[in-house]
Parts: structure tokens; sequence; C-alpha cells
């Protein structure tokens, strides 16, 4: 088997609070759900997939990927961080890509734009610390950091470790993210006008 040299991640572990709960990565979004559309756009660019969310892994079942639950605890999205990081880790990957799983439209040649580990993405003057490129030899610095009770924060980690910022000019943002009824209308919308194969 060929060796992984960057596996990615899909950090589904956001509660949609203001969506009315459930999982936005299974939020209806053209044909599918916005899973989908993100997974068509990330599998190409990962030698290994897998999904970060806590609870019953069965209602990701469908799309046959691994679910890793956080194991530090819920000390929130750094925890999905630390396990993409150990799965990585385990595939012998050089390098995890972790992408929110509510951010369906996210490029197409994302980790190669990010270019080496450690990076983070910044597109319309915001950096997404999820949107990131990391090291699978920085696991056990985050493994300590966690259990240290280090800042929970991703973007204090990632200054700790000392990431770039890879700006992107892409119009419209290709990190627009669901939380809000009004935003899955936009998403909506601009998944309707995306071009057909």
């Amino acid at each position: 088997m060929p060796a992984v040299l960057i596996a990615g991640v899909v950090l589904a572990g956001g509660a949609a609070s203001r969506l009315g709960g459930g999982d936005k990565p299974l939020l209806p979004l053209g044909r599918g759900t916005a899973l989908d559309l993100l997974l068509a756009r990330l599998r190409p660019q990962v030698g290994a997939l897998a999904m970060s969310a806590n609870g019953d892994p069965a209602r990701f079942a469908s799309w046959e990927l691994p679910v890793l639950a956080d194991a530090a605890g819920h000390v929130g999205p750094l925890a999905g961080v630390a396990a993409a990081m150990a799965w990585a880790v385990g595939l012998g990957a050089s390098a995890v890509l972790t992408v929110p799983g509510d951010t369906p439209f996210i490029p197409i040649d994302l980790a190669a734009r990010l270019g080496a580990a450690p990076a983070w993405a910044e597109s319309d003057g915001a950096v997404h610390p999820l949107v990131a490129l990391w090291p699978t030899e920085a696991c056990g610095r985050l493994a300590a950091w966690l259990r240290d009770g280090g800042d929970l924060r991703v973007k204090s980690f990632g200054a700790a470790l000392g990431m770039r910022t890879v700006r992107f000019a892409d119009a419209p943002d290709p990190f627009f993210n669901i939380n809000t009824p009004a935003e899955l209308e936009v998403a909506r919308a601009r998944e309707a006008a995306l071009p057909r194969r």
C-alpha cells in the first residue's frame, strides 16, 4: 500500500444550535448534503479520509469513512484536531488537512495552495484556523498541550506551532460556512449555480 502523504479529516463537532440542532454536514444541499459536496472537493486532495465527530458514529455510516471520537474529552475543536493528528500518524502520513464540516465550497486545490505544513487559510480578512494543514510530527506536542491544560483555542496552539497564514482571494469566499437558516439559503443558491458535469 503506498504511503499516505496527506490525510484529510472533516471536523463535524458543531452543535448547529442556530439551525435547530443536529449535524451541519448532514444539512440538505443540492442533490445530497453539505458533506457530499465537501467530500467531492476534498477526496481527490488527500490519500485517506475520515470524519471527526462525537456521539453515535452510525449517522455517518453511509459515507463509509472512519469516524474519530475526541480522545481528549469535550474540550472543543482542538480535541478534534488531536484525534485527526493521531489517526494520520497511524497511517504514516506526514500531514493532516482539517476542514470544518460546514464549509462545503473549499477550493479543489486547497492542500496544494496551503503548501507545506503547518499552514492555515485566510480569506476576507479572517483566519480560518480549522482550515489547516497540520504536521503529524506535532501530535505529541498537541496531546501534551491538552493534557497540561493549555489554551484550548485553535489559534493559540497554531500560533505556538508557527502556523503560516495563506491568503485566499477567491470570490465568493471559499470558506463560507453555514451557521444560520439565512446562510443555508445562500449555500443552496451558491450550490445551484455550480457548473454541472
